[in-house]
């Protein structure tokens, strides 16, 4: 079992100067394995959306959208992925731009964000309609591959 652990030293201004950054792009360092893990692990991609792009206004939407997907494929050379097009892989997420919040937190950090529809890894439904879609499609991606 990999060691978790969660440490309270971020500074929220911090976090938004940093994401700020033309450059910035957006992942998670959440570990999957952990019983009770850091809330980011269920909450990064939605909180970037709910949060930082629709209520903050840092930057908007189709930039943050960039930044978790053809920014990131291009800038690691993951083949295939970060775009909707003929020939890549379908990962997609389909969301409500109104609703999509994290609702992890400290204390219940697997709680599902809000406003999420359809999740989809390697063309197969691992999420719809608020509950797991039976698959466990995803894999390790290495640098070139699709």
């Amino acid at each position: 079992q990999p060691a978790g652990a969660i440490y309270f030293m971020m500074d929220e201004k911090d976090v938004q100067a940093a994401m700020s950054h033309p450059g910035a792009m957006i992942g998670s360092d959440g570990i999957p394995f952990d019983t009770h893990p850091h809330p980011r692990l269920w909450g990064t991609f939605p909180r970037v959306l709910g949060h930082y792009s629709r209520d903050l206004k840092l930057f908007p939407l189709e930039d943050a959208v960039r930044r978790m997907t053809s920014y990131s494929a291009e800038r690691f050379r993951l083949a295939g992925r970060g775009q909707v097009k003929a020939g890549f892989f379908a990962d997609l997420c389909i969301f409500d731009p109104a609703t999509v919040i994290d609702a992890a937190t400290f204390e219940a950090p697997t709680l599902p964000a809000r406003g999420i529809e359809l999740v989809m890894c390697n063309d197969a439904v691992v999420w719809r309609d608020g509950k797991p879609g039976g698959g466990r499609a995803g894999r390790v991606l290495r640098r070139g591959d699709g």
